[in-house]
């Protein structure tokens, strides 16, 4: 889409050359900043109505007030339409990211559940593009909605959930098949045209035609009854409760039809908004997010620009052929164009609605405000820790960054450091880091925690950034020590530098605090300052780990025959294929190895060389 006009004011800082200019005509508004950077950007009907009125004498927010302060020039583009306009604002702030606007921090697409094509097809979770072979169901809100649909569907059905690869190589059913999850297909202990009965009605139910598939099971059920075979006739009553409690658990007052319903919630400084999906009538589940409100727009605004960036950012979005919200949007109707126009189906974006979808309102809209009161909670929870924690420290003010790092490995294999944030409001999850450890003795905890924090601080020195107030190591004496020699020379600053080191039987109770310079710290293991550092020194364990787990995956996935010249990735594809593991090509002969295709004599008995070289 190209805008009708693109127009920019001049430099000038003085608020009546700045609005002079301004065109009484649809379109984008952008304030930029002295350095031109876009500090928010806006649409209009009327460009400067809209803009004039943050330049009102009195009446404005104090944030507004320093959005204006701010200002040194203004740029506007004009549009044949609101729509346009619509479309041409979220470019920008997909764009721009300006702090001033309501940021929707969704860069995540959904998951779906796939169901390949193969004679035994796979059912598993998939996130990202949906243009492989098989079938789709979903976007589901969260992963874990896709769990819980997986685990029912291995459940009921025993669909397999192993990949290809692993399928094809087995020589006996796996534990998914001992605790009656998986039916056993690998090894032929279901044949195809059974499998795929089972692998439909696991298709109504993901369809959402529960009904027709509880009745098509109680049929079945009567009919093995009938036959007297019993054993099978009590596995499909199984089937059939354990469907029924899930059609309960899903179904919404009975209804039907695509529906996507958004609430938000406001108290004080924070804001919620949550999404309620509905697919064939069916719940699938529910998300919130926690946007800030820098300009304290109204409910109705900050709702408007929210749904805007959720279907026009940068995740494709499924959308639905209704779009709930819980007040009328000023720009419902140019939003219901915009998505009319994108998703190639008429779309409609409304408020008022009568019976099941205004149960679906109230749901929403009750469940957003519960939210909300759970999420202030526990930030004034988060408040009264480390306002218990200054006390404790004796401080002169509540320390607004806390760090903590942690190191993790295997016997010295894939080292991996991590730092995580905390502030005022919890994790601060765009400020954790991790760090590959090199150039160190395995094992030597010591130096790989000196190198984590020494190229932490480089990089705050490099780029002037924020120096915590307290920074916390997961260790004793020993680690603080080496930490505080390193801080020393990096920072003249104030660093209240703790460790905190597992106790006995490594009961949380009985953990110990130190200090650098003052030995340990009595506290309170029921206290909020003792919960807070157990928290983030339990969260820089759990990211250290993970981010070294993965790192040793991708070690562990080279393989000797990747030291073997003239072995590529097709002949590795062949060997593996055939033996069904380096294991079993590591006790391979040279004839045996010689019998996999594109394999010479002479290169098997190089293989069998590598193996055995030692």
């Amino acid at each position: 889409m190209e805008p009708m006009t693109d127009v920019a004011t001049t430099e000038e800082t003085d608020p009546t050359t700045l609005l002079s200019s301004l065109p009484a005509r649809c379109g984008v508004y952008r304030f930029l900043d002295e350095q031109s950077s876009v500090l928010y950007v806006g649409k209009a009907n009327n460009i400067k109505s809209r803009v004039l009125s943050y330049f009102r004498p009195s009446g404005l927010a104090t944030k507004t007030m320093r959005l204006v302060e701010r200002t040194r020039d203004i740029q506007f583009t004009v549009t044949e339409s609101e729509t346009e306009a619509l479309l041409l604002e979220q470019s920008f702030i997909k764009r721009e990211k300006p702090p001033f606007n309501v940021l929707l921090r969704d860069d995540k697409s959904y998951p779906y559940i796939h169901i390949t094509e193969h004679e035994y097809p796979q059912i598993r979770r998939h996130r990202g593009r949906t243009h492989d072979r098989g079938t789709f169901f979903g976007p589901y809100p969260s992963t874990v909605a896709v769990r819980n649909s997986l685990s029912l569907l291995q459940r009921v059905f025993q669909l397999r959930p192993c990949e290809d690869s692993m399928f094809k190589n087995r020589s006996r059913p796996c534990l998914q098949y001992q605790i009656k999850r998986c039916s056993g297909p690998c090894v032929g202990l279901i044949d195809p045209t059974r499998y795929n009965q089972e692998l439909r009605l696991a298709k109504l139910f993901l369809e959402g035609k529960s009904q027709s598939l509880l009745d098509e099971l109680k049929l079945r059920m009567r009919e093995l009854a009938d036959s007297k075979q019993y054993e099978e006739a009590a596995r499909l009553r199984d089937q059939i409760q354990d469907l029924r409690q899930v059609q309960e658990e899903q179904h919404v007052h009975k209804s039907s039809g695509d529906v996507d319903a958004f609430a938000i919630a406001t108290a004080e400084n924070h804001v919620c908004i949550q999404g309620m999906f509905i697919r064939n009538g069916i719940l699938m589940g529910h998300r919130n997010w926690y946007p800030k409100n820098e300009l304290q727009a109204h409910s109705a605004s900050v709702l408007s620009s929210f749904v805007s960036q959720y279907y026009f950012g940068t995740v494709e979005r499924n959308i639905p052929r209704t779009v709930l919200t819980m007040q009328s949007l000023e720009d419902r109707n140019v939003l219901a164009e915009a998505l009319t126009k994108k998703a190639g189906h008429i779309v409609e974006v409304t408020s008022q609605v009568r019976a099941s979808r205004a149960k679906w309102q109230e749901m929403v809209t009750e469940n957003t405000n519960l939210a909300l009161a759970a999420y202030v909670q526990a930030r004034q929870n988060e408040s009264e820790r480390l306002f218990d924690l200054q006390q404790l420290l004796e401080l002169d003010r509540v320390p607004q960054r806390l760090e903590c790092f942690d190191v993790s490995h295997t016997q010295g294999e894939a080292t991996m450091a991590a730092c995580v944030v905390f502030d005022a409001n919890g994790p601060v999850t765009s400020d954790y880091r991790r760090y590959r450890i090199s150039d160190i003795e395995p094992g030597d905890d010591y130096a790989a925690l000196y190198q984590a924090v020494e190229r932490r601080f480089k990089r705050i020195l490099k780029e002037d950034g924020m120096v915590p107030d307290i920074l916390i190591i997961d260790g004793g004496r020993g680690q603080i020590n080496k930490v505080e020699e390193l801080l020393l020379s990096y920072t003249d600053q104030d660093i209240v530098l703790l460790g905190i080191s597992k106790g006995e039987g490594r009961k949380p109770e009985l953990d110990v605090v130190w200090r650098a310079g003052d030995g340990v710290v009595s506290l309170d293991p029921t206290s909020g300052s003792m919960h807070l550092l157990q928290h983030i020194r339990d969260e820089a364990h759990r990211f250290a780990i993970t981010g070294h787990r993965a790192a040793r995956r991708r070690a562990r996935k080279q393989s000797e025959l990747d030291e073997i010249v003239g072995i590529g990735p097709k002949r590795k594809r062949q060997l593996l294929t055939h033996f069904g593991s380096t294991a079993s090509i590591r006790t391979a002969s040279i004839a045996e190895i010689a019998k996999v295709p594109g394999i010479s004599r002479k290169l098997a008995a190089e293989i069998h060389e590598v193996f055995h070289a030692t």
